[in-house]
């Protein structure tokens, strides 16, 4: 049976207008600029001001979609969110991006507009939002009248002075998906690498009242409390009036920043990409590989040259038995063989010195300008979107090759996604007719040099929350109202449309 032809039709970009400059940030934590700059590709981190959150800004960049492509809201079947950015541990994200949007809309197509809609978060780190597109195609498949949004929406936040803080970055990506759609038709091919890692996460910090308590009284002076006898002094009832007051033991804290380990995090990327290459490779057909016949091929990026540095594993695998391979050995020599080392730690040394110098060869730059680097343009600008990733380095590639007049018509994208956890995704897409005329629309770069740059007290208010009030004047977007503080609304979020 032939399969039909789905994909993504349209896409739309919401970006913070804050920004850091990665200048300022490396001259306040005393880090050399240019490593930054010049060896991972930074140039600012986008920040969230005070009205925004991973709903707000999802819910512009839907609202975008259905305007320009004049849908009606009832003909949108599903509304699925990609994101670990999470504003809460049962209700979806995605139901506040819905209500906002509902509310929006309700005047010109009632209250009822969006009733049939179905939503729902999917979360596995950066790759979610891969996984929230392929469920939602894979649905489509299903009825030709099916549409579908696909949004992603995230705030990579890293510790101050962690070293994770650099690649920072915020935004939302929507995609409109539909049957025949005009930007990229996506093949119904996935490979696919899982495992069980901890190379990053978010856990529920758990801690005991007394350990609280202790910490607390370090910085009282008077230096007669004691932690046993405060919890002795906590009323024994079912009722709870604070935070102290709770009928647990051991209260858990969320925080929006991980635990991760930098080093194990590159290498679980480097073989659940392999992995997933060669699932992938296992049901092609094709005489060529993917990565030697796409003309394009788009990473999840946590920092801009990220991509470069971890293709090239897959890049070996494409060369071997080549005469690039010959010239390759030439100059950097043969590949480490993993029995000619005593211990696994020795070899994945040597491997790992081998691929660093595979990609300072001239072969290999060369393979990077032609496939990677377009796509890595937007990234310098914004910083890890972690779900929105991969997409914005879909947008920054397509918009970059419309400014270099490039004709992409019936090119192969090659798509390589990962998510902490750990999974990468594997994947391909066609690049259609009509790409031009959806890709024009995009205005990724003019909206990026629309956004203004904070100083690092501003940053820094931001990231604690100290700020109470936003840096630039909320106009033209949906923004947080107000946040329950009390009983049954305790943590209820609240958001409006500020013409």
């Amino acid at each position: 049976m032939q399969q039909s032809v789905v994909g993504i039709d349209d896409m739309a970009l919401h970006i913070p207008r804050l920004y850091l400059p990665i200048e300022v940030l490396a001259e306040k934590r005393n880090l050399e600029y240019a490593k930054l700059n010049k060896g991972l590709g930074l140039e600012r981190m986008a920040i969230p001001d005070v009205h925004e959150d991973a709903a707000t800004m999802a819910a512009n960049a839907v609202k975008e979609i259905i305007d320009r492509n004049a849908i009606t809201p009832n003909e949108i079947g599903r509304l699925y969110l990609g994101t670990e950015s999470a504003l809460d541990g049962a209700k979806p994200t995605a139901t506040y991006v819905l209500e906002m949007l509902r509310r929006y809309y309700r005047a010109e197509y009632g209250t009822d507009c969006f009733e049939n809609c179905d939503v729902v978060d999917l979360t596995f780190a950066c790759v979610g939002g891969v996984d929230a597109m392929h469920n939602t195609l894979d649905w489509i498949r299903g009825d030709q009248s099916r549409i579908g949004i696909v949004v992603t929406s995230d705030f990579a936040k890293y510790e101050l002075g962690s070293g994770g803080e650099y690649t920072q970055g915020a935004g939302a990506i929507a995609m409109l998906l539909k049957h025949n759609p005009r930007l990229i038709a996506i093949e119904n091919k996935v490979g696919v690498g899982t495992r069980g890692v901890h190379d990053f996460y978010k856990p529920l910090r758990a801690h005991s009242k007394k350990e609280i308590i202790e910490e607390i009284l370090q910085y009282s002076s008077n230096t007669n409390d004691n932690a046993d006898e405060i919890i002795n002094n906590i009323p024994d009832q079912l009722d709870t009036n604070g935070v102290i007051d709770d009928n647990n033991d051991i209260l858990t804290l969320h925080k929006e920043t991980p635990v991760f380990d930098g080093q194990y995090s590159n290498w679980t990327y480097q073989n659940r990409i392999k992995e997933a290459y060669l699932h992938y490779t296992k049901q092609d057909d094709n005489e060529k590989t993917l990565i030697d016949r796409a003309d394009r091929i788009i990473f999840h990026l946590p920092y801009a040259y990220h991509g470069r540095r971890i293709c090239s594993e897959l890049y070996k695998m494409q060369i071997k038995g080549t005469t690039t391979q010959e010239e390759l050995t030439q100059l950097i020599g043969t590949e480490p063989i993993a029995n000619d080392f005593e211990n696994k730690e020795d070899y994945e040394k040597a491997k790992s010195k081998y691929l660093r110098g595979l990609t300072k060869t001239p072969m290999y730059k060369s393979f990077v300008t032609e496939k990677l680097e377009k796509a890595e343009r937007a990234s310098s600008k914004v910083g890890n979107m972690y779900a929105c990733s991969i997409f914005l380095a879909l947008m920054s590639s397509m918009e970059s090759d419309l400014q270099d007049s490039s004709d992409l018509t019936d090119s192969t994208l090659g798509f390589v996604s990962y998510g902490s956890g750990s999974k990468s995704k594997v994947f391909s897409g066609i690049v259609q007719p009509q790409w031009k005329e959806v890709v024009k629309d995009f205005n990724l770069f003019s909206k990026l040099d629309s956004c203004n740059p904070i100083n690092y007290e501003t940053y820094e208010r931001l990231h604690r929350k100290q700020q109470t009030r936003s840096i630039h004047e909320t106009s033209g977007e949906f923004a947080i109202e107000k946040i329950g503080t009390e009983g049954t609304r305790l943590g209820a979020r609240y958001y409006q449309w500020v013409e």
